[in-house]
């Protein structure tokens, strides 16, 4: 081996060691944090009532963002009878829509980001394609990014939407495995 392809041998073997560190990019488990979601809250998706989500003390929950091109007052209805339809009424909480990144992004999106390492592929080139500012590698690329939260409130995994829903039912069930254990 000459010395030109030793240059490079170094970089290459510390470059794939790198990227083993990091695991599947489209799910991540969190790093420990010093907030939790219960330093947050928020308005039903009927604007009736703020809630604390300190409510959620001792459950396990899964935040997702949902893209929806409804008001808020018509989201319910059209679950109800035409999307899902049959009469499907949801039997967890929906909360208003909501910014998830740029400017106006909710505090819970802003903790929930800062908390757990970013998924999925770049955004590519933001420009003429993202319709926030500012841009940051942390923001939620897509609709169902989801982030675990312990019965704690703090974050213990993010997935990448693509991520197929029976391997994050499979996650999810470990961790209560592990936690119930």
């Amino acid at each position: 081996m000459g010395s030109r392809e030793k240059q490079w041998l170094v970089p290459v073997v510390l470059f794939g060691l790198l990227q083993l560190s990091f695991g599947d990019p489209d799910k991540q488990v969190c790093p420990p944090s010093s907030g939790t979601i219960y330093d947050y809250g928020a308005t039903t998706i009927n604007g009736w009532e703020h809630i604390n989500l300190g409510q959620y003390a001792g459950k396990t929950v899964l935040i997702f963002g949902l893209q929806e091109p409804g008001n808020n007052h018509e989201i319910l209805p059209t679950l109800k009878y035409a999307r899902l339809g049959n009469g499907f009424v949801p039997n967890f909480q929906l909360f208003e829509k909501g910014d998830v990144n740029g400017r106006k992004e909710q505090g819970l999106f802003t903790f929930l980001k800062n908390a757990c390492p970013p998924v999925g592929e770049n955004f590519g080139n933001p420009t003429n394609r993202l319709f926030w500012e500012p841009f940051k590698g942390s923001d939620i690329k897509w609709n169902f990014e989801k982030f675990l939260i312990g019965p704690d409130g703090k974050p213990v995994m993010r997935w990448f939407p693509r991520v197929n829903v029976s391997e994050v039912r499979a996650d999810i069930l470990q961790y209560l495995q592990k936690y119930n254990s």
